[in-house]
């Protein structure tokens, strides 16, 4: 499932241009859309990546589903590293790896992860 909505990110993030760190929880998703440009429309992004990915959850047991708002503030350029570091400190603190390059389900769209810490 996982794999499906990652594609799907992909080519959401594509269309609407965008970098994206992203952390898939077992019951939410962390997701942190970074602007290309001015004209970058986020919050159709995300709406557009909900429905593809909520047709496709519609499809496929477990019948699960998105619920219908999301968490969406805009963070500022001094509170990004912040917000990266509590996404990707997630799974440790579910208990569920040591550390968040352990984590599969962890990672970028559009950027180097790594190097993109290291430039913080």
């Amino acid at each position: 499932m996982i794999q499906v909505f990652l594609v799907c990110l992909d080519k959401v993030a594509e269309k609407y241009a965008f970098r994206a760190i992203y952390c898939f929880m077992p019951d939410h998703l962390h997701l942190i859309a970074l602007g290309n440009s001015d004209n970058t429309d986020l919050l159709r992004a995300v709406e557009e990546f909900k429905q593809r990915t909520g047709y496709w959850l519609h499809k496929h047991p477990p019948f699960v589903y998105w619920q219908k708002s999301f968490y969406d503030p805009i963070i500022r350029a001094n509170e990004l590293v912040a917000h990266v570091n509590y996404v990707l400190d997630n799974p440790m603190r579910w208990g569920l790896v040591d550390d968040w390059r352990k984590y599969p389900f962890i990672g970028a769209i559009g950027l180097d992860l790594e190097n993109f810490l290291k430039g913080m």
